[in-house]
């Protein structure tokens, strides 16, 4: 048995027994990319309530789903994708290290936006105009282990700051004031 098959079954009877121990009952299912639709659109569906859930959060390596009768299910995310949701403000913002995709809510909703996104060896990612959702955030998928540059314009207004998508990067981004 291959150690990433001995962790899953490790994974799956430790949380098969916090699940029988809580006094919630919920149902835990962990999905691999061979049983998923692309994750893509699934985080994108989340986002925009395309999918009501009770909660929707993404961390730098899964998504974390629990449906309205409170089961829970966990997607894994693409190697070599790192998603990033972004919500750039003017006066009002929040602390957030990853992402809700059902709770979390920006202070620009439906505004246009120029971004500029560059990798360290000045490799233009993004260099477009972009609405933020009914949520005031811009998602992204970007390359993971990399840092990069982005500058972010509206209406006079400009942020320019540095993100990366390491392992250990949280998945929001709600530090961007618009000056």
């Amino acid at each position: 048995m291959t150690l990433k098959l001995k962790l899953l079954a490790i994974s799956l009877l430790a949380m098969t027994t916090l699940v029988a121990c809580s006094s919630e009952r919920t149902q835990t299912t962990i999905s691999t990319a061979s049983e998923q639709k692309d994750i893509k659109d699934l985080v994108n569906d989340y986002s925009v309530g395309n999918i009501k859930a009770e909660s929707a959060s993404i961390t730098s390596t899964q998504l974390i789903t629990k449906d309205l009768n409170g089961n829970e299910e966990v997607f894994e995310l693409p190697e070599d994708e790192f998603f990033v949701s972004i919500a750039p403000y003017i006066t009002q913002t929040h602390p957030c290290t990853n992402h809700s995709l059902t709770s979390c809510q920006g202070e620009m909703i439906n505004k246009e936006f120029d971004v500029t996104i560059k990798d360290t060896e000045g490799n233009v990612i993004v260099d477009e105009k972009m609405k933020t959702q009914a949520n005031g955030f811009i998602d992204l998928w970007v390359a993971r282990d990399k840092t990069f540059e982005i500058s972010i314009e509206h209406e006079g207004k400009k942020v320019e700051s540095t993100f990366s998508s390491f392992e250990k990067d949280g998945t929001c981004i709600t530090t961007l004031q618009l000056l």
